[in-house]
C-alpha cells in the first residue's frame, strides 16, 4: 500500500512496480535517498521527471541496469538469481548437483559437506532454499533443521531433505523441525529442480 507520498511501504512487494520513485529505489538498493538523487542528476541512473514537477521516476528496467552495475543484489525485486546452498558429504553428489542446477541461470549455487560448515555458509550465503542431505558425518539433519529455524535472520529460508536411509518417523521429525519438504535418494534430477521450484514459487522451466 502507498503511503500519502505515493511511496510504497517498506513490506511492499516489488515484483510487479515498472516504474519507481527515488525514495523507493533507495530502499530497494539500501542506501539514502539522497544518493539515488546524486546519481539520477549526475546520469549515473536514468530516468524522467514528472511532468510540471521536480519529481524523479526510474523505470525497472534502468534501476535492475544500475543495481548490477554496482553489484547492489536485486533480492527484493524478486529478479536476482536464488540463492541454494547445497549440503552432502559425498562430493561426488555436491559435484553433480553444483553442475545440474548450476546450468540453470536462476540459481547461484554453494555446497557445505558437514552440519557445521552449512551453519558457516548459510551466514555467509544467506541462501533462499537448502537441500540438506539428513546423515552428515557431524550432525543429523533434524538438528541443522532447528538450528536454522531459531534462526531470525534465515528462518525463512526453505529446507528441502534428502535421504536413502531415513525411515518414517525421522521424516516426521525432519517436518517437524521445520524441514520444508523430503525427497528419498536415488531421484531423478528433474524431480529435484522440481520440487525446488515450488519451493521456491519459480514457474516451471524445461530443458533440452
Amino acid at each position: 500500500m502507498a503511503d500519502a507520498n505515493g511511496t510504497a511501504g517498506a513490506g511492499d512487494n516489488w515484483d510487479d512496480k515498472k516504474v519507481f520513485t527515488t525514495g523507493e529505489a533507495a530502499r530497494v538498493c539500501k542506501v539514502s535517498q539522497q544518493t539515488i538523487i546524486r546519481c539520477f542528476d549526475a546520469g549515473r541512473l536514468n530516468g524522467f521527471r514528472v511532468p510540471g514537477s521536480r519529481f524523479r521516476r526510474i523505470p525497472r528496467e534502468e534501476l535492475l541496469r544500475f543495481m548490477r552495475e554496482n553489484d547492489i543484489p536485486a533480492d527484493m525485486l524478486g529478479s536476482g538469481p536464488k540463492r541454494i546452498l547445497l549440503v552432502d558429504d559425498d562430493p561426488e553428489i555436491l559435484s553433480l548437483l553444483t553442475d545440474w542446477l548450476g546450468d540453470d541461470e536462476r540459481f547461484e549455487i554453494r555446497t557445505a559437506s558437514t552440519g557445521y560448515d552449512a551453519g558457516l555458509e548459510t551466514e555467509r550465503f544467506g541462501p533462499h532454499l537448502i537441500v540438506l542431505d539428513y546423515m552428515l558425518p557431524d550432525v543429523n539433519g533434524n538438528v541443522v533443521c532447528e538450528r536454522i529455524r531459531s534462526s531470525e535472520k534465515h528462518r525463512d529460508a526453505k529446507i528441502l531433505c534428502v535421504s536413502g536411509v531415513v525411515e518414517t518417523e525421522e521424516v516426521d521429525r525432519l517436518l517437524s523441525a521445520g524441514a520444508d519438504g523430503f525427497l528419498k535418494k536415488p531421484f531423478d534430477l528433474t524431480v529435484l529442480r522440481s520440487r525446488i521450484e515450488g519451493l521456491l514459487g519459480l514457474e516451471s522451466a524445461t530443458r533440452g
